[in-house]
């Protein structure tokens, strides 16, 4: 077995409990002493490790015990070749982790006379450019500080040149125009979770091969693209690490929890984050006490928690789905009375969706204390009651209720069953018609459904109507109002069990882009219909006044 001092002083520390390690770093060290240490035609170039970290350590940094054994695989070369056993690198972990300030270190060293490889140039890509120069910028700030680094480095804010070895060091963007015709020694992916796919990726490694040894870096925190490239290199990884794959195809070094279970345990944070393992030094620690202030602040702002749990725990959730509140939260939201809102003024709302199933109607108030508080109306057609809620068997004693008791709401007053092919848009005019003897409707915001229908009905009132064009668009930009409304109990739908089971129903989707919708976690049966209109309302609920004075009462309607 080969031995290197900083690879024995990790695993050495991996296996005394001293670090904790999440699945797939337990299975990089298995397969580490299965199959790669267990070879007698590779070998560590130690003294290369050495003057690497003692190159960082001087000029940059005291580094960690991992960022030592991640050197340590970057200076593995074959006996009898003259490149590296590893080509391809992926680190990923949490935010904060260093990512950034280790390739700064490496690629530095690497265009060195340390290295002493002639012309060893080396690109940094990112989608942006901004991202692109994180690295290239640390290392000319770092020359630029160091007199004696100047005499070994020309530096500029577009590029450092070794003056001994001629190797360059620049930052490309991935949608740049000089791309083809490259003749880099090594090329750094940062940001990979932005990739779509590996198009940009294969024109950037086009022109390696060239200058050996050619190395392969692919850095980042994971991201909301999801069956995108950093997918499939974890994939990859995955089937290196269990022996479905080449050996030597990449070199995984992946950081996460292993469940999203694990984040209330602070001691679990060092699973997605090497750099938060003890002892910690000032940055270290001044991190993890962000990292902690982050995730107490999530009680208050639930709607950061994917934001945290991808950034900062490295475990995105993949095609997301979830409720749009708790349980508990739902059930806050209908237990506080309705206030008396007589001759208060409000947004009326409603969602029209479907003119053959449900249709629910409201009007969204505000008081002094900025609760968002909301009176509801629905209308069921008696045929899709019946086929899908058991609505006149029910009457009738026979069978049992389906999904939704709607004869027992309509005996309380919260919806209307209603006879036809479809809902009668006259009804749903009328229902606000009859609102408007009691409170100040300033405004109707509707979906865009049955527009052609509806505006003419409406105007002809008097209302002033407002079409909301997407309806889906709004709920991302809703979303964390909403959600943070919820947790801080400041929503009142009075007592209303059907806006607890329209609420309950809603499922909230977060697309690859990191935009959410409010959706059905059912399609049919388990109806959202009362929670969109609450959503329409909330659109423009800072039109509503809150200086009204409110006295409670039983009032329904």
């Amino acid at each position: 077995m080969i031995r290197q001092k900083y690879v024995d002083e990790y695993i050495e520390l991996y296996r005394s409990g001293k670090v904790r390690f999440n699945k797939e770093r337990e299975l990089l060290i298995e397969y580490l002493e299965e199959r790669v240490l267990t070879r007698d035609d590779i070998y560590f170039k130690d003294e290369m490790i050495e003057n690497c970290i003692k190159f960082g350590e001087k000029w940059y940094f005291e580094l960690q015990p991992f960022q030592k054994f991640l050197i340590a695989f970057v200076f593995l070369y074959w006996k009898d070749k003259p490149n590296t056993f590893y080509r391809k690198h992926l680190w990923t972990f949490g935010r904060g982790g260093g990512k950034n300030g280790l390739i700064s270190v490496v690629t530095n060293f690497l265009i060195s006379e340390l290295h002493g490889v002639q012309d060893y140039n080396i690109s940094i890509v990112a989608n942006s450019e901004e991202q692109a120069k994180t690295s290239p910028d640390e290392v000319h700030k770092t020359i630029k500080r160091n007199p004696t680094l100047q005499k070994a480095f020309k530096t500029t804010l577009t590029q450092t040149v070794s003056k001994r070895t001629g190797s360059v060091l620049k930052f490309r963007t991935s949608n740049g125009e000089t791309k083809d015709g490259l003749r880099d020694g090594a090329v750094v992916f940062d940001e990979i979770h932005q990739y779509e796919s590996n198009k940009d990726v294969r024109v950037h490694i086009s022109g390696l091969g060239k200058k050996l040894p050619p190395r392969e870096f692919y850095i980042g925190t994971d991201g909301y693209v999801r069956d995108g490239f950093l997918d499939k290199m974890k994939e990859k990884s995955l089937k290196v690490l269990t022996g479905e794959a080449r050996v030597n195809a990449i070199f995984p070094f992946i950081c996460k929890l292993d469940s999203d279970k694990e984040i209330d345990d602070p001691a679990n944070f060092e699973k997605a984050n090497p750099m938060l393992s003890e002892p910690r030094g000032e940055y270290a620690e001044g991190l993890f006490s962000t990292i902690l202030d982050e995730y107490d602040d999530l009680e208050d702002d639930p709607s950061n928690r994917e934001e945290f749990m991808t950034k900062r725990m490295n475990l995105p959730v993949t095609d997301l789905e979830q409720s749009v509140a708790t349980w508990e939260e739902i059930e806050a939201a209908t237990e506080k009375p309705m206030p008396d809102l007589i001759n208060e003024e409000c947004i009326g709302c409603l969602d029209f969706a479907s003119i053959r199933d449900f249709t629910a109607c409201g009007l969204l108030f505000r008081d002094e204390d900025e609760n968002y508080i909301f009176k509801t109306h629905s209308f069921v057609r008696k045929e899709f009651a019946d086929k899908y809620y058991a609505y006149s068997k029910h009457a009738m004693g026979e069978g049992r209720q389906k999904f939704a008791p709607i004869r027992e709401w309509e005996n309380q007053g919260l919806l209307t069953v209603v006879e036809g092919a479809t809902i009668d848009p006259h009804t749903i005019v009328k229902w606000f018609v009859d609102m408007r003897e009691h409170y100040v409707i300033k405004k109707i915001v509707a979906d865009n459904f049955r527009l052609e229908v509806l505006r003419p009905l409406f105007e002809e009132e008097g209302f002033e109507l407002e079409i909301i064009r997407n309806p889906r668009a709004i709920h991302s930009l809703l979303a964390p109002r909403i959600e943070t409304a919820f947790a801080n109990k400041k929503i009142i739908f009075g007592d209303n069990p059907l806006m607890r089971w329209y609420t309950n129903n809603v499922l909230v989707v977060t697309k690859k882009d990191g935009n959410k919708e409010y959706q059905k976690k059912e399609p049919i049966r388990r109806k959202t219909d009362g929670f969109q209109a609450f959503v329409h309302g909330m659109y423009r609920a800072d039109e509503v006044s809150t200086g009204g004075t409110f006295a409670f009462s039983d009032i329904k309607f």
